[in-house]
């Protein structure tokens, strides 16, 4: 059963999903609606960050899509550098996906495509100097904006819940 009964040790947190449970639960009270406690709070927690973040990478000039390969290549490490079949296996995309942010980046400069020292047929993605800097002030300030979007929660709580969401993440993962 997914009603919830708030006790003296417990404090019910009277969100948008927790009023839908309890609507389900009045019409369907024999439906468990545990899974939408979690993946629909999940989801609206992601609705609700993207347009912060997004909005650090469009003050770079990129989109979101643009920064997850500037940040692909400098975790990268020296030069920097990546075949364009690693780039789209690392980002999840398609590899048409993949070259249209990469002709964005270089007609911006902040990426070149050299050709590979092992196959002179193949193009490789390497950021410049400018896309280095563009990609580490970025995520130097996503990553401030994520942490301040935290901040309702305490130092122990955010890793109890970064704990809890890899464990979450890792039993749903599709073995290759």
């Amino acid at each position: 059963m997914s009603r919830q009964v708030p006790t003296s040790r417990t404090k019910q947190i009277l969100d948008h999903v927790e009023q839908r449970r309890q609507q389900w639960a009045r019409e369907l009270p024999d439906v468990d609606t545990t899974g939408m406690a979690v993946l629909g709070r999940a989801r609206w927690i992601t609705l609700s960050v993207r347009p912060p973040i997004e909005s650090v990478f469009a003050r770079y000039g990129l989109d979101a899509g643009e920064f997850d390969v500037l940040a692909t290549l400098l975790r990268a490490g020296r030069p920097y550098r990546m075949r364009p079949t690693e780039l789209f296996q690392s980002l999840m995309i398609s590899s048409g996906g993949l070259t249209n942010r990469l002709a964005r980046l270089e007609a911006a400069g902040l990426v070149t495509r050299p050709l590979s020292d092992a196959d002179s047929r193949s193009l490789l993605a390497e950021l410049t100097p400018a896309g280095r800097r563009v990609a580490e002030a970025a995520f130097r300030e996503d990553m401030r904006v994520e942490a301040n979007l935290l901040k309702g929660l305490t130092k122990a709580e955010t890793r109890q819940l970064a704990l809890l969401l890899a464990k979450l993440a890792s039993s749903l993962a599709v073995p290759e």
